[in-house]
């Protein structure tokens, strides 16, 4: 008796769930009465006023920082290269200096 009852309820829920789901037509007759028509105002246009741009002001292309910034890289290469070999030579002319200055003592 339970399992009638219990397919009995499955069965009920089952046609009760998708209720929504279903596919139905719907009919809606409309009768339409015209109302009151006002013709749209004609377009109004104005003029803007008028405006003055300046002319603009002549371009002067003239050499900038940037545009030699090769040659000045290689300057600056060449100038630390410079102050490299100077400092080298101090150094090595000092340790030479310290070594045969000492010999000179004996």
């Amino acid at each position: 008796m339970q399992k009638i009852l219990a397919t009995c309820l499955i069965a009920a829920a089952i046609t009760l769930a998708p209720g929504a789901a279903q596919a139905r037509v719907d009919v809606g007759i409309g009768i339409g009465i015209p109302g009151i028509v006002v013709a749209p105002a004609a377009p109004v246009s104005y003029e803007p006023a008028p405006v003055y741009v300046e002319p603009p002001r002549p371009v002067v292309v003239a050499p900038s920082y940037y545009e030699d910034w090769e040659a000045r890289a290689w300057r600056e290469q060449q100038w630390r290269e410079r102050r490299w070999r100077e400092r080298e030579w101090r150094e090595r002319h000092r340790k030479w200096h310290r070594r045969h200055d000492d010999d000179d003592d004996d």
